[in-house]
């Protein structure tokens, strides 16, 4: 299948990417982890007794509503306007993945490593093991440009929110409403983009039932600074991951420079805190969360946990299991597929959890709960009633339209991730007979004179692993019957009747796609007999086309449907609730408090923060060994090195993907940590938020300020750190080729 992946490989990466957003986790507990029969866990329980909790629906707040009462009575801290904007302009968005902020007037950029692991790669020059060896620029002269990347501020915010909603009322379908919304954000976008010289962002908050203009300023000039060793940054791997106590280097350092070639001068950046993240410490997380559910309805979340989500588990269970094959075939492009093989298992670890969250019974009655009184409120008022009072059963109609077709077409779409090369091989066939009904001079160039020979002979893939194929087929065909069911003509035709290795091997002795010479017989008899031919794959590929046409149609028609309705529900929720409820993460700068406090699990408790001990601990334990082994220099630290001091710690902030690399900050608006994830418990946090275990996972501000100064000796950047500028004032001019 490797062929086929290769080539749907840009398309596969976009395709599933926009689930991903990078790393993060978010935000909250799985009460408990079940298998095969979630709600028997809970036999015990009178689900009745369940209710919505305050902050069921999170703390992600944006900067144009800004918590301030909300603040002074939790905290008694009292926010000004000013202290917001200085945070707002010294937080970053990191290309368009991940967060960040600067941490100097010198334009010092402080991110995760796993956000910059890719830049990372794209800097290495030959010979050279960034990944493995870590990197250091000694000097402004050795900061190396990272092409491509950059970093946005956001400089502008404004309310749009009359503009777009007055000119969809003049839609009379739902249909005309979503094309409305869409030519009015695009108007308004290029509008201010040509009038203010920013980057403009038009989005709906609350599902549409608010609109905010956000202008960024964009910064291209970046350059590597800083990185560790994947060993450390990545320390524990993937058995870590979602999990605490934690021993992770996440961080990452980049500077910005301006135009002239310079350091970049910035009067608005985080100052480095004398003592960090303290226990019980009121604590912020400035960042960008990807994109939550919260706002969902019931009968949404319902058809997510059916369908949706495992038909994307299954995708991500198939990339990771691609990528390792590839890193497995190809080990020396390791480096280069390792950072998507991380980002993919991160997912994958991550909707696993999300999966669980939304099949635990007590999470899903809390939200139950909370819709029986948005629904009560919304009774409660006549106009809000007339208006919105019957959106929830229209929500609930467009999932039971999507439940009718959904498992039908996910059965039949042809994913290069779940299916067999032999379908895509079919396709091609299918192209061939139909071309060759057209005369000569009216087909495209692939199909006429020496071109066609050419064209017949790339049908079969060339390197087909035949162990693969029987794998992929063998997922597919239960696929088939599981979705299909197993009277179904199709079904019938495919397999013969048979099941399991049955079928495979019946599918694969009747197709002439694994033989050059009997397609070659095949398609010598014309298009006709191509078209008509009983070879199993062919005949799916002929008979399949037109519903999948017609289901991909119903499809468009349902979501263009729920999202008017989806839209209505926001303009309801924010007249009942109106900013007392943040609105779901749209990957833009949100601002979220928690407090740094450790949590029950596996019968003790987490500690609020862990020290270097806990690290070489846990590296002798497991016997040096992958994924705990440590750099050769971290294996002897210096004598002055401190292993009491905190490293790693959690808090209970509403974070999720996207918010990798968000500064966490104190009242002071100082660093005293690197958000870099969440741990287990955190991760049905896509759709609800609870602080009792949920907890943000992050480098504390001194175990990362110490490593950089004692084990790396960068003291360059260490002095940097503690005086916010630069030591040495000289200018770099900007070179491309460093």
């Amino acid at each position: 299948m490797l062929n086929i992946f290769r080539k749907y490989l840009p398309a596969l990466v976009a395709a599933v990417s926009f689930i991903l957003i990078s790393g993060c986790s978010s935000s909250q507990q799985t009460a408990s982890r079940t298998d095969g029969n979630p709600s028997g866990a809970y036999s015990w329980l009178n689900l009745d007794t369940v209710t919505a909790g305050k902050y069921d629906m999170g703390k992600m707040w944006t900067f144009e509503y800004p918590p301030v009462d909300y603040f002074q009575k939790e905290y008694n801290f009292k926010a000004t306007q000013e202290w917001f904007d200085h945070v707002r302009k010294s937080a970053l968005r990191f290309a368009n993945y991940c967060s960040a902020s600067f941490v100097s007037a010198d334009g010092l950029v402080m991110t995760n490593d796993h956000c910059g692991r890719e830049s990372v790669s794209d800097v290495t020059k030959e010979g050279e093991d960034l990944m493995k060896n870590g990197f250091y620029a000694e000097t402004l002269e050795d900061e190396r440009p990272v092409p491509g990347l950059y970093v946005d501020q956001l400089v502008l915010i404004k309310d749009v929110t009359d503009e777009i909603q007055n000119a969809m009322s003049a839609g009379t379908t739902e249909e005309e409403k979503t094309a409305i919304e869409d030519s009015m954000m695009t108007e308004i976008k290029d509008r201010e983009q040509e009038s203010t010289g920013l980057r403009i962002q038009i989005t709906p908050l609350y599902n549409g039932g608010r609109y905010s203009e956000y202008g960024y300023k964009r910064y291209n000039d970046v350059r590597l600074v800083f990185a560790p060793e994947t060993e450390m940054g990545f320390f524990g791997g993937d058995p870590d991951n979602f999990t605490f106590p934690r021993y992770d280097l996440d961080c990452t350092f980049f500077r910005v420079y301006d135009d002239s070639g310079n350091p970049l001068k910035t009067d608005d950046y985080f100052k480095w805190s004398d003592s960090g993240a303290a226990a019980g410490e009121d604590v912020f997380v400035v960042g960008n969360p990807g994109s939550t559910d919260r706002l969902n309805t019931v009968a949404q979340l319902e058809y997510s946990r059916d369908i949706s989500y495992p038909h994307t588990l299954e995708m991500l269970n198939n990339m990771v299991d691609m990528y390792s094959k590839l890193i497995q075939e190809n080990p020396e492009r390791k480096n280069e597929l390792q950072n998507r093989l991380f980002m993919f298992s991160n997912s994958q670890k991550a909707y696993t959890g999300m999966l669980e969250g939304l099949r635990n019974p007590v999470l899903m009655q809390k939200k139950k709960d909370f819709e029986k009184k948005f629904k009560a409120a919304v009774a409660a008022n006549p106009d809000l009633k007339d208006k919105y009072g019957d959106l929830w059963d229209k929500i609930a109609g467009t999932q039971n339209r999507l439940r009718g077709v959904s498992n039908e077409l996910y059965a039949l779409s042809l994913n290069p991730l779940t299916t067999s090369d032999l379908f895509f091989a079919a396709n091609d066939v299918i192209d061939l007979a139909n071309e060759l009904k057209l005369p000569e001079d009216q087909r495209d160039e692939q199909y006429t004179g020496e071109e066609l020979d050419s064209t017949i002979a790339d049908i079969i893939p060339r390197d087909l692993d035949m162990e693969s194929q029987r794998d992929l087929l063998r997922k597919q065909i239960r696929s088939l019957y599981e979705y299909l069911g197993k009277d179904n003509s199709l079904v019938q035709k495919l397999t013969g009747g048979r099941t399991g290795e049955d079928a495979v091997d019946y599918m694969l002795s009747n197709t002439v796609l694994t033989d050059s010479s009997k397609l070659t017989a095949l398609i010598d008899k014309g298009p006709d007999a191509i078209l008509n031919s009983d070879d199993p794959f062919i005949y799916f590929a002929v008979h399949t086309e037109d519903r999948r046409t017609d289901l991909r149609s119903e499809v468009k028609d349902i979501l263009s449907k729920e999202a008017v309705y989806s839209q209505e529900l926001g303009k309801a929720l924010f007249a009942v609730y109106g900013t007392s409820i943040p609105p779901d993460a749209t990957f833009t700068l949100r601002i979220s408090d928690g407090i740094v406090k450790g949590f029950p699990y596996n019968g003790t408790t987490a500690p609020p923060y862990t020290t270097f001990y806990g690290l070489y601990d846990r590296y002798y334990s497991f016997g040096k060994k992958e994924p705990w082994s440590l750099p050769d220099r971290w294996v002897n630290p210096p004598a002055d090195f401190q292993l009491e001091t905190p490293f790693n710690f959690v808090a209970t902030n509403d974070i999720i993907g996207g918010n990798s690399g968000s500064p966490v900050i104190n009242e002071k608006a100082e660093i005293v940590g690197l958000a870099f994830d969440g741990n287990i418990q955190s991760l049905p946090g896509n759709f609800i938020y609870t602080p009792d275990e949920n907890r943000m996972v992050g480098v504390h501000s001194s175990g990362l300020l110490e490593a950089v100064k004692d084990i790396y000796k960068a003291t360059r950047l260490s002095d940097e750190l503690r005086n916010g500028r630069l030591t040495e004032e000289k200018s770099v001019a900007s070179d491309s080729t460093k």
